[in-house]
């Protein structure tokens, strides 16, 4: 089951639209981020036949509209809103065409063909203006990371800002003595998985070039998370909504737990 931290209304798509999502063999669950700068968790275990194929959806299109997923011919998911994060559904594995069409109609605005593997797991990721849609098919980590680390995989799909730094802070350390983990980050880049130590860190996001002092005002800062260790997750950088100056939020998605952690 995905949660939604800093939200209130979890289970609901921006807008009021009340997603459905459905799978071949089950029902997946979904959340997603409402107009407000905030973090969308999602924690999905993965407990279907190891020969099958896992696949979610996050949609991070800021102005598309309530999305109907097909695999083929077959439904995924119905009527996905801006921030969405489905859980991971199971499937055969084959080649497929994954449309994003509009929903209750045909009309498809965007679609990607992949090839899915049994006993791994992929992201379908909807994203850029509505305007441009695009989708992505992403294969997922779906091992531990290595022995005292984590394993994240940040993705910029934030539409309305320039490049950015991305500061990892550790606990009790501040900002102005940390290195950046990733400098010049832009649309759409994915960085692909990096590896850190386990620990307790909160994310900085200020504009690319920016030297940090005490007085630095940061476009987005999160709360503390704490990373289990073996831990895998994607961070999913998005716009903010309903704001007069393009923001950032942020969802994030685990990608693998470790079976002596809890979500």
């Amino acid at each position: 089951m995905c949660k939604m931290l800093h939200s209130g209304l979890p289970d609901r798509c921006e807008g009021g639209r009340t997603p459905l999502v459905r799978g071949r063999w089950r029902r997946a669950a979904v959340s997603a981020a409402l107009p407000a700068l905030g973090i969308l968790s999602g924690c999905q275990a993965v407990t279907s036949s190891p020969s099958a194929s896992q696949l979610r959806v996050i949609d991070a299109s800021p102005d598309a509209p309530g999305l109907d997923m097909y695999e083929n011919n077959s439904v995924i998911a119905y009527n996905l809103g801006f921030g969405t994060v489905t859980s991971y559904i199971s499937t055969d594995p084959g080649n497929f065409t994954v449309a994003a069409n509009i929903a209750g109609s045909k009309t498809a605005l965007a679609s990607a063909k992949g090839t899915f593997t049994a006993s791994s797991q992929y992201t379908v990721l909807i994203g850029n203006a509505a305007a441009n849609l695009q989708e992505l098919i992403l294969k997922d980590q779906a091992q531990a990371a290595p022995s005292g680390q984590i394993s994240l995989r940040l993705i910029d799909q934030a539409t309305r800002i320039g490049a950015i730094d991305i500061y990892l802070v550790p606990s009790g350390q501040k900002f102005t003595a940390v290195t950046p983990l990733i400098t010049n980050l832009a649309f759409p880049t994915n960085t692909g998985y990096l590896n850190v130590p386990t620990g307790t860190y909160t994310l900085v996001i200020v504009p690319a070039g920016t030297i940090p002092t005490s007085s630095t005002v940061a476009t987005y800062t999160g709360a503390q998370v704490t990373y289990s260790g073996g831990s895998v997750t994607t961070i999913v950088l998005i716009d903010q909504q309903l704001v007069t100056t393009p923001g950032l939020q942020i969802i994030t998605a685990q990608d693998y737990v470790s079976p002596t952690a809890t979500s």
